[in-house]
């Protein structure tokens, strides 16, 4: 079973989108099967493959998400975060900014779900694996 603090360490490394696939790999290794990551304060839920668990607290005050999505503005956030133009608190500001309420990483399918406030999939992107 893995802890918040397992998880809190391998996030400290997080400094960009380009450090996303190695965190990926570090929390499967320790058993996270899914998450559930809110933006408006970035607390996030784990689960193990046996739905165990475990929410993180808040990481900053709250954001006002935009009521209306778009797509293709969020797809060019996404895209400069990932080549670790932005750092994370920044890109957390941008998914507010084009709609986007959570995603969703599920670390069996390799897959990250991002979605709007209506539970629409804004964009779909699959998780390098390294």
């Amino acid at each position: 079973m893995f802890t918040l603090k397992q998880i809190e360490e391998a996030h400290s490394k997080v400094k960009s989108g380009m450090d996303f696939p190695k965190y990926i790999q570090e929390i499967k290794a320790i058993g996270v099967n899914e998450f559930e990551t809110f933006v408006k304060d970035s607390h996030t839920d784990y689960y193990d493959e046996n739905r165990y668990k475990l929410s993180s607290r808040p990481m900053y005050e709250n954001l006002e998400i935009e009521n209306s999505s778009s797509a293709s503005k969020f797809k060019y956030y996404l895209s400069i975060h990932q080549q670790g133009e932005t750092d994370y608190f920044t890109f957390c500001k941008h998914c507010a900014e084009t709609g986007i309420e959570k995603w969703i990483a599920s670390l069996i399918k390799m897959t990250c779900i991002y979605y709007d406030k209506a539970g629409n999939e804004i964009s779909i992107e699959n998780i390098p694996q390294i």
